[in-house]
């Protein structure tokens, strides 16, 4: 591969920072405004991502023009110590330029939704202030110029996620979340920061072309690419939300629906795979890497799909199929070559149709008195239509039928996975194959419970309605993505991403492309008839006892709780009351003991103290017998 060299930002691109620094200023103006911009603050949200938008698909368009495909602002010297030197810089490249759309994009989309969803919330202006910070952090990591302006970012995504996550945070299950949600991603800035000092100790630099260009150049030994490469997949699995660090994502359900929507669809969870796309010539360079890349990718999206068929919570159930659609893209990306395109493409894809999943079901908590439980719900088609259409767009999507945007990004994945030599490819391959099947499953189930059957909602005077325009326009938008972005991204985005990852072609391995289509649509039609055929009728509207093991524990999302208590918290515990009673009994204690022994002697020299002079005599007569005794002891010894 040639050297990495980036051209310096001209024209347009010299407002590269304003991506940024506009929804920035929109949040710093919502949480300073006070409640006087109560009434009108959040259509100053809604316009300033859609300016982002605006200048990103600008930005997008003159990329085209340019021959180098990219554009480097260098905007001031953040650091020089020695021979480090680290700028606060800027990139746009093919790679970020699909990510700032997708942000902007849909998330005006769902900002303008959120404007209906939260009319009645009394800290809307402030919602929509975090809101907009979450998007000029998330805008602020992928344009990063290097991989110190990503970690800021990386950090503003995670301090917004907590804000929005427990924004209703007088429920305890809120602020759980919230915190759970946080400490679980500093696993991963650990993993990110040990990455930032093995570049700096071993590159001298933590600037993408510098770093890249040690790795094609053979500096980096076999060693530090393998650090590198684990340190990076660390950070990747913790924000995405991947096995073993998937539990906080599930429980991130507990903030507004739109932030579900948008940590899942266009910002949080895209993090990771885009670090690894972006720093996938390091893990090229290193088979293990990739393999692990690759194997976390299959165990979590099976892992997803097992736990999302036994939940019966709507959002819950969308937030493990996020897990398991994410596993898909680590699966992509890990295999390297041209499977890092169909991993980008399927991430954009996903976009859409899990965003129109989620403010399909806000839409449905909305007209239901925010029930959440599909158990209750069933006939909703004939009163909410606008949100069963769209919702329905939502899940063809997915499921990945023809022809609907996850069937052009999920079956060329599963194809190479398959092309995966030896054993490799009928593992992963297989592994990808069952998840289509029980995805389509799951995501059926979800659908009939909630739109067909009898309905099953408890209170008789409750009347389903649909939601207002400001809610049900962005779902239509979204579900048109559904429908369309499939197919057009899979033509033009592969070439479009060639600059950064270099010209590749798709290879077939056990499988063809026609064996490999067949047998997915097969899978895909199975999964779907099956759950349709069961929940026709509605189910049980009580959860009913697990009679198998798989149950219990898909029940239980794989006892994935249990196990972080025994490998995190229960050492961390055991290791925070050792060091209290060290701190206690030893640091103290001595400190202490000490302090008494010199109190207590203190205190009884201060007796002699009596202020008789015959006192002070007899103690003076007292020491000289002591001094004639010891001088005896001396010369007659």
């Amino acid at each position: 591969m040639d050297e990495i060299e980036y051209a310096s930002a001209t024209g347009a691109f010299s407002y590269l920072w304003l991506l940024i620094a506009l929804p920035a200023l929109g949040a710093l103006f919502l949480l300073l405004a006070g409640r006087r911009a109560d009434k009108w603050g959040h259509w100053v949200g809604v316009a300033t991502v859609a300016s982002s938008f605006g200048l990103g698909l600008w930005m997008f368009f003159s990329l085209r023009g340019l021959t180098d495909k990219t554009a480097y602002q260098e905007l001031f010297q953040f650091l020089s110590v020695g021979d480090l030197t680290i700028d606060a810089a800027l990139l746009f490249d093919p790679l970020s330029a699909v990510f700032v759309l997708l942000i902007t994009g849909v998330g005006s989309l769902i900002h303008l939704y959120a404007v209906g969803y939260m009319e009645h919330d009394e800290g809307r202006r402030r919602f929509f202030g975090y809101f907009n910070l979450f998007v000029a952090a998330m805008l602020l990591l992928v344009l990063g110029g290097n991989y110190f302006m990503m970690f800021v970012g990386w950090e503003g995504v995670g301090l917004a996620s907590y804000l929005l996550i427990s924004f209703w945070q007088m429920k305890p299950s809120a602020a759980t979340a919230g915190k759970k949600a946080f400490l679980t991603n500093r696993v991963a800035d650990v993993g990110f920061v040990l990455a930032l000092f093995t570049m700096i100790g071993a590159v001298g630099s933590v600037d993408f072309d510098a770093v890249f260009n040690a790795g094609i150049d053979g500096q980096l030994t076999s060693g530090v690419t393998l650090a590198l490469g684990l340190l990076l997949l660390l950070a990747a699995v913790g924000k995405s939300g991947q096995f073993p660090l998937q539990t906080w994502l599930p429980d991130a359900m507990e903030g507004p629906t739109p932030v579900s929507a948008l940590i899942h669809a266009a910002t949080m969870v895209t993090a990771g795979v885009y670090l690894i796309a972006r720093s996938h010539i390091i893990f090229e360079l290193n088979s293990t890497v990739q393999t692990t890349v690759v194997a976390i990718g299959a165990i979590t999206l099976l892992f997803g799909c097992i736990v999302g068929c036994a939940q019966d919570d709507i959002k819950r159930i969308l937030a493990w199929s996020t897990v398991s659609q994410i596993g898909y893209m680590f699966l992509a990306v890990g295999l390297g070559g041209a499977a890092l395109a169909l991993g980008i493409i399927h991430l954009l894809a996903h976009g859409f149709f899990k965003a129109g999943l989620f403010l399909g079901a806000g839409s449905v908590m909305h007209g239901m008195n925010d029930q959440t439980d599909i158990r209750r719900f069933g006939g909703l088609w004939k009163k909410m239509p606008w949100t069963y259409a769209t919702f329905a767009a939502g899940w063809i999507a997915i499921i990945g039928m023809w022809p609907f945007s996850g069937f052009f990004t999920k079956d060329p994945i599963i194809l190479a996975a398959f092309a995966r030599e030896g054993w490799q490819g009928w593992v992963f391959g297989g592994s990808a194959l069952l998840g289509a099947a029980i995805t389509a499953f799951y995501m059926t189930r979800l659908f009939v419970l909630t739109f067909h059957g009898p309905k099953r909602w408890t209170d008789p005077d409750h009347h389903p309605h649909e939601s207002p325009p400001v809610m049900v326009v962005p779902l239509v938008f979204l579900a048109l993505g559904s429908v369309g972005a499939g197919f057009l991204l899979a033509a033009g985005v592969p070439e479009w991403l060639s600059p950064v990852f270099g010209e590749t072609t798709l290879a077939y391995g056990h499988l063809g492309h026609t064996e490999v289509m067949i047998l997915t649509l097969s899978a895909v039609v199975l999964g779907a008839a099956l759950a349709w055929w069961l929940f026709r009728s509605g189910g049980e509207k009580v959860q009913q006892p697990a009679r198998t093991a798989i149950v219990r524990a898909a029940r239980s999302s794989l006892y994935g709780d249990r196990a972080n208590e025994l490998v995190l918290e229960t050492p961390g515990r055991f290791l925070t009351n050792a060091s209290v009673w060290i701190d206690n009994r030893g640091v103290d204690g001595i400190v202490n003991s000490l302090a008494a022994t010199i109190g207590g002697s203190s205190r009884r020299l201060l007796r002699l103290q009596t202020g008789y002079v015959r006192s002070y005599a007899l103690s003076i007569l007292f020491g000289a017998v002591l001094v004639v005794a010891a001088l005896l002891v001396v010369f007659v010894g």
